[in-house]
Formats: C-alpha cells, sequence, structure tokens
C-alpha cells in the first residue's frame, strides 16, 4: 500500500510511526505498512462463494455452496494461531464474506483474541441489522468494493443495481458508527471514473479510498489487455494525487492509498522532489520503512479450504494447509524454496528490477503479475511505469 494522502499531503510524518517503535503490536492502524517486524497482516478468503459476477474475481468466486471450506472450529483454531504469532490484522475477505452465517461469530472471536477485525466486501448485503452487529461486535473496519458509478460498476460486478445497494451498505455502517471506506480497481473500463469517485467521496462524507491497481490473477488474468499502459498508468496516478491534494486543501481530508503497485512510492518521491523538497525527504523515509511489496512475508493469505499463500492473488502456489500445521509454522519455515526468496526478494530479483535505484523501496513490486506475464517469478513486473531513466 502507498499512502498518498501520508507521503504526498503530510497526514503522517516519520516521526509519527517511530513514536511507536514501529512494532506492530503497538501500531494504530494507519501507520501498521510502516512497522519494523512485519508481522503478517493475514487476508482469510473465508468462502468462494459470491452473489455478484465480478469480471476480475482473483478467486473465481460463483454463487454455489461450496463444501470444502473450513468450518467454525476450524476457524477458530486459526484464529488462536495467528493470535499467538502476534498476526496484527485478519481480513476477512471471499468470494463475499458476508454469505457465511458464522463471519460475526468469527470476527468477535478475533476481536476478542486482540486482534484488529477487518471485512472486504462488495456491500450488497450489510443491512441496517448486520451493520449495528459488526459494530457490536468491534469490527475496525469495512471496505467496499465500487468499481465507478452504476452503470460501469454494475457492468463490472455483473449483477444490476449492485451499485445501488453497495451505496445502501455504506451507508448503513456510517449510520452504525463504522469505518467504511471504498476498494476500486483501476483498468480501461473504469479510468474515466476515478474523478466521480472523489466527488462520491465528497459527497457520502466516506473517509478513506484504496484504488488497486489490476493483478493478473483470477478471472483478472483474461484481463491483462483491459490494464493501463505505462502512459495512461502515469496519468491516473497523477490525477488521483491531484484529487487528494484538491481535497485537503478545501479542508475535506481523505486517506486515499494506491495498492498494488510499489512504483507509486518513487514516483510520488520524483514528483515532490520538483514541489516541495523536504517533503520529498519526509516522503522518503516513509517509504523506507515501508520497505515495499511484502508478499509472502509482511501479508498473507488463507483460503476457504485452508490453503496458505504469499498473498490472495497467489492461489496457483501453496505452502501448505491450516488443517494440518499452524500457520504461524507453515509462515516461517524456509524450507520451501520460494517462501525462503520471497522473504528476501530484492536478492532474487532479475532484469530493470534488479538494478533499480529504488529497489528498497520497492522489493522488485509484484513478482506475481510478472510470473503471469512471462512465466519467470523473478522477472520485471510488467506494470512497472518508471523510465530507465527514473530507476537509474
Amino acid at each position: 500500500m502507498i499512502g498518498i494522502s501520508k507521503l504526498y499531503c503530510g497526514t503522517v510524518e516519520p516521526s509519527d510511526a517511530l513514536r511507536y517503535g514501529r512494532a506492530s503490536s503497538r501500531l494504530p492502524s494507519h501507520l501498521l505498512q510502516f512497522s519494523r517486524d512485519k508481522q503478517p497482516v493475514v487476508v482469510w478468503n473465508i468462502t468462494k462463494q459470491c452473489n455478484l459476477k465480478c469480471i476480475h474475481c482473483y478467486a473465481h468466486a460463483k454463487n454455489i455452496p461450496f463444501d470444502n471450506e473450513l468450518s467454525t472450529k476450524d476457524g477458530k483454531n486459526l484464529i488462536d494461531d495467528l493470535a499467538r504469532f502476534n498476526v496484527p490484522v485478519l481480513l476477512f475477505s471471499g468470494g463475499e464474506p458476508l454469505i457465511r452465517k458464522d463471519l460475526p461469530e468469527l470476527a468477535a472471536y478475533t476481536v476478542e483474541k486482540g486482534i484488529r477485525a477487518v471485512i472486504s466486501t462488495n456491500g450488497t448485503l450489510i443491512s441496517q441489522k448486520t451493520a449495528h452487529l459488526l459494530k457490536d461486535i468491534g469490527l475496525s473496519y469495512v471496505g467496499i468494493s465500487l468499481d465507478g458509478m452504476e452503470k460501469i460498476n454494475d457492468r463490472f460486478r455483473g449483477v444490476k443495481g449492485a451499485f445501488q445497494s453497495a451505496l445502501d451498505g455504506i451507508n448503513n455502517c456510517k449510520e452504525a458508527g463504522i469505518k467504511v471506506g471504498l476498494r476500486f480497481t483501476i483498468n480501461k473500463f473504469n479510468e474515466s471514473e476515478i474523478s466521480k469517485i472523489f466527488t462520491l467521496l465528497d459527497e457520502m462524507e466516506i473517509p478513506r479510498v484504496c484504488f488497486y491497481h489490476l493483478v493478473y490473477a483470477g478471472r483478472g488474468s483474461k484481463l491483462v489487455e483491459e490494464d493501463l499502459s505505462h502512459e495512461e498508468t502515469r496519468a491516473a496516478v497523477d490525477l488521483i494525487i491531484d484529487l487528494t491534494k484538491k481535497l485537503h486543501e478545501d479542508g475535506k481530508p481523505k486517506e486515499v492509498l494506491t495498492v498494488d503497485n510499489h512504483a507509486d512510492g518513487p514516483y510520488i518521491y520524483l514528483r515532490l522532489l520538483k514541489e516541495n523538497p523536504k517533503r520529498a525527504e519526509e516522503a522518503l523515509e516513509l517509504l523506507k520503512m515501508n520497505e515495499g511489496n511484502n508478499s509472502g512475508r509482511g501479508i498473507g493469505c488463507i483460503s476457504w479450504d485452508g490453503e496458505v499463500h504469499a498473498d490472495q492473488f497467489w492461489r496457483h502456489y501453496s505452502f501448505g494447509n491450516i488443517l494440518k500445521r499452524p500457520f504461524s509454522e507453515i509462515w516461517t519455515d524456509t524450507s520451501d524454496p520460494l517462501m525462503k526468496k520471497l522473504k528476501e526478494k530484492k536478492k532474487y530479483v532479475k532484469g530493470r528490477c534488479s538494478t533499480c535505484r529504488w529497489l528498497d523501496i520497492c522489493a522488485g513490486n509484484f513478482r506475481v503479475r510478472a510470473e503471469a506475464v512471462t512465466d519467470d517469478v523473478w522477472a520485471t513486473d510488467p506494470a512497472c511505469y518508471l523510465t530507465d531513466e527514473e530507476i537509474s
């Protein structure tokens, strides 16, 4: 994650993270990306079932029951292990996590064990009753996916009415007092919707938005040709920066982040270097703390069937199953060659990445995207849009 508002607008300074010793157990949620210990944030896809048909779904979710999902008891055993392992955040995802009737019970158990519980959802199933239940549980955050306004979003989601149902879910969360934010996956179909998303943030008083760069995984693997060109990506990131800055200048600050392309970090720094050199140096310190892509180290994923992956996009490779071994053992077992290399991936990247001046703050970007295009995990990430001049 690259915090546009944190880095560019100065809502976070290096001293903010240092004040807590950069230990994930003590850091507030908005500073977790700057932790020193990199205890993994864990994404648990608790179900493969979903009520929508999103064309870019990394999980190949379908609206049918699956018989290989972890039980409630299995889930609680997992949460016990994650708590002992000092995991700071457990993100419930899917499919659509709210389809599982035991989600409130599992989320409540997570909070009881001292782990922050958040959910990533399409928002269509968040009734007023559900929102108040999630609030009572102590859920930290609800991220709701919107990929544009009604016409574009419903096309992406594959179900008419999904947009309005998601807005209802957002309003229900706000009314219940739960922090809610948007998740937006950028591609050629919806890049023109970015400014409209900022208008929605303003009008609905939504405090947070994450803009995700496209990752070629799951059904999204068929959308490689729909990813932005390097020039289009630069324009999109510039627009996000400009609109974030405008909201801050208008006295309406929002937390704005980009996700899944760590080239955004150096890009922001280079822009700041021209506009505000002092802030550029502060941003660079934060980027060094962030350390770039953390798949297999600072973020991990557990599928509905218990398989453990380097992140939620890397389902074609499992390190083991939590029904056979605890997640904490699987995650620290570097006898698996890929796990060992992911823990220190900067040693193994090739091409432009290997000689890039920003390697320490990018960590070679997204390995699964490189593999999807080149069949080589360690090749250059094709979505890196920095020029040869900018990285030399």
